[in-house]
């Protein structure tokens, strides 16, 4: 690729993303009306705002997921650098309230700037960190070169990349090549990830192992998902974890047609626990599942836990933020939001250290090694559709032996594949240090 046509192509990206600037700040505008978070310090996504002392670890973590996964992360590199102070950037709100949660003394927290020359430079200058750390797949064409110019050298930390992903890229080759050529360092999840890396252009990839098992279950939320347990008056609790948008019809009317042929007392019939992915469907979610005659009880409407009413549901609605492992541990079984529909399915990591075993369907692109590894160990089992997931979830719950194996497998799956945080915070801090 000659640099004129690379260079053709980055001026008309940045052209149209100038254009598209007033539109992207009345999208936030409009956001921030259900979610105030993104009305917050707009400025920051024009690379405005306090500037912060020079030489700071920067560290982008788009969303909820990769602000999670980034967390064994943080702690390896402060455990290694006792005062080493973070600039902490995120996407969207459940990330950034998430990653508040992460600063300590000296830290400091700022929108990811829009993708545009002028924001990037402004934020670059306001900042000057001493190294880019992007979680995941979170690669901009604008921000990249920009660093490059600013001799900050950036790191894909966690990286993954699916065919499909692949193939986006190399579509707007002219575009993305340059931009993944510049990374200094690419710590991939899997060496599957790592080709596909190589063929977008990344020159330098590692094989480091995915953050998510690094990631330990809080004691404190597994307890209060086992009281919870002791209030399910015995009936088997299926969770629906992290149900995407277009999910939650399919998964509804499977449910119901599956309790229509359940032959035990209705007393004893298992309950549905369905936790959307995104807050802002909690209300939707619940309209539709009354709507389809189930009766319901929402998260947000316990103190302690779940009493009164909320024992005779059909329904727990999971309407709250951060309590994802206490789901776990109150479930006997979980289907996997995203691999049902095509949308590659969620992280099954965190219910597989939880101990609860998972059923997942055909699309699981996004965690394909780690799905294919929980398969293979016995922490998960694969169906073809959300009919036969939902069989399958309720066959297991009335199976004692077959249940408890899966759950000593899925532990045994989620403590096999640790170590990832500590090998990549030692490689960042290397080119942190230009070594």
């Amino acid at each position: 690729m000659t640099p004129l046509r690379a260079a053709l192509a980055r001026n008309a990206y940045a052209t149209l993303l100038r254009l598209l600037t007033p539109l992207l700040v009345a999208r936030l505008c409009w956001r921030a009306r259900r979610e105030p978070a993104y009305g917050l310090a707009v400025g920051e996504r024009l690379g405005l705002g306090d500037r912060t002392p020079p030489g700071a670890l920067w560290l982008h973590a788009v969303s909820l997921g990769e602000t999670r996964a980034a967390e064994p992360l943080i702690q390896a590199l402060r455990a290694a650098r006792p005062g080493l102070r973070l600039l902490l950037t995120s996407g969207t709100a459940t990330g950034r309230e998430t990653a508040a949660t992460l600063l300590c003394d000296g830290d400091a927290q700022r929108w990811l700037p829009f993708d545009t020359p002028g924001a990037v430079r402004r934020f670059l200058r306001r900042h000057r960190p001493a190294v880019g750390v992007l979680m995941e797949t979170e690669v901009w064409p604008g921000l990249q070169h920009a660093a490059a110019r600013a001799g900050v050298p950036m790191v894909i930390a966690n990286a993954r990349l699916s065919d499909k992903s692949l193939r986006k890229a190399l579509r707007l080759d002219a575009l993305m090549r340059p931009a993944v050529g510049t990374v200094a360092l690419a710590l991939a999840q899997t060496e599957a990830d790592a080709q596909r890396l190589r063929a977008a252009g990344a020159p330098q990839v590692r094989v480091s192992g995915n953050l998510k098992f690094d990631l330990r279950p809080d004691p404190a939320l597994l307890a209060r998902g086992e009281r919870w347990r002791q209030t399910s008056a015995g009936r088997p609790v299926v969770l629906a974890a992290s149900w995407r948008e277009g999910e939650d019809a399919p998964l509804l009317s499977a449910w119901i047609a599956a309790m229509a042929r359940w032959p035990g007392r209705p007393g004893q019939r298992p309950r549905l626990l369905l936790v959307p992915r995104h807050p802002q469907r909690f209300d939707e979610v619940a309209a539709l599942v009354v709507a389809q005659g189930l009766s319901l009880s929402r998260r947000s409407g316990w103190a302690d836990g779940p009493g009164g009413e909320a024992v005779d549901a059909d329904v727990w609605l999971g309407d709250s933020m951060r309590e994802m492992a206490a789901y776990y541990a109150l479930a006997d079984v979980a289907l996997l939001g995203g691999s049902y529909a095509p949308l590659g399915g969620q992280n099954l990591i965190e219910a597989a250290a939880c101990g609860c075993p998972v059923v997942m369907g055909p699309h699981t692109f996004n965690f394909a090694d780690a799905a294919q590894w929980a398969q293979a160990q016995g922490a998960a089992v694969r169906v073809d559709d959300l009919p036969s997931g939902v069989q399958a979830a309720l066959d297991l719950c009335a199976q004692a032996d077959r249940h408890a194996a899966m759950v000593a497998a899925a532990r045994a799956y989620a403590g096999a594949h640790q170590g990832a945080a500590q090998r990549m915070a030692e490689a960042i801090l290397a080119v942190m240090d230009g070594r």
